[in-house]
């Protein structure tokens, strides 16, 4: 559990994820329903929806809602074209009662989402809710723009509490009234908010893997690391030798041949040394 994100906290996460192309509605940071239901405190998942409708007066309505659901009915909504609008800050009305084993799942982080059970609990007071701009037909695919934003966005609600991508879970996984909202393998889904999640928020796909900390060393601790390994060996073979009740007259040779730790640690300074001399 967690105590939610401030407007000021999220708009940070989301910059830093790499989302840029940004609308922040009027009003959006008070923006909510208050502390109607069991309010909103903490919260331990984030969420996924589509709006099973297309049109450039979505943004609006998840703003302002209807006479029916009055809005916010999300905290976010993200258009086709990748543009993320923030239209609410606190409880909104996105998920509604769901079941008390779904929550259980994404609550303990765990890999699988059973089918639901009945709705027990208000989803509103404890999940973040990300409303996505799709008609939810079968084949009405999510532009790779639409896709890429919409990983970032729930990577970044996950990388600030500390969450795995587990704690996101679709509308169609909570309850059983919204069986293909939306319309995604969310294991897929998940899979590549973990891998955000493995790299630094900064991170795209198809980025040169990060420099190997090796690099980073200076000459300073190549050398304390090159003598750790010679004083080991010879810590090593003293014992060897000992234990035999003689020398043994190639003690490296024996070390390195018996002690697979000392090779782990001979071919990692070679490796040191190998990257310094091609710096040099």
């Amino acid at each position: 559990m967690a105590t939610p994100m401030t407007a000021d906290q999220w708009i940070a996460a989301l910059r830093a994820e790499g989302v840029t192309d940004i609308v922040e509605m009027p009003g959006w940071r008070t923006h909510n329903r208050g502390q109607r239901g069991d309010g909103w405190g903490d919260v331990h998942a984030t969420m996924v929806h589509h709006t099973a409708g297309e049109g450039s007066g979505l943004a609006d309505y998840c703003y302002r809602g209807n006479a029916d659901l009055p809005g916010p009915v999300c905290h976010d909504f993200l258009a086709r074209t990748g543009r993320l609008y923030l239209v609410g800050n606190g409880r909104t009305n996105h998920a509604g009662m769901v079941a008390r084993n779904a929550y259980d799942a994404v609550l303990n982080e765990l890999a699988e989402h059973p089918a639901p059970g009945p709705d027990e609990l208000d989803g509103n007071a404890r999940s973040y809710g990300l409303e996505v701009e799709n008609s939810g037909a079968a084949d009405r695919p999510w532009p790779k723009a639409q896709y890429d934003t919409a990983v970032r966005v729930q990577a970044a609600r996950c990388r600030f509490h500390g969450w795995s991508a587990n704690s996101v879970w679709a509308h169609k996984e909570a309850t059983r009234r919204k069986p293909l909202d939306p319309r995604i393998p969310m294991d897929t889904f998940r899979a590549d908010v973990a891998e955000r999640l493995r790299h630094p928020a900064s991170w795209s796909p198809g980025d040169p893997e990060e420099e190997d900390p090796v690099m980073a060393l200076s000459q300073e601790d190549v050398d304390r690391v090159a003598l750790a390994v010679l004083a080991y060996r010879e810590k090593k073979a003293d014992e060897a030798s000992k234990k035999l009740g003689r020398r043994i007259p190639d003690f490296y040779g024996y070390v390195v041949q018996t002690l697979s730790g000392v090779r782990a640690l001979t071919a990692k300074v070679d490796q040191i040394l190998t990257i310094l001399n091609k710096k040099g």
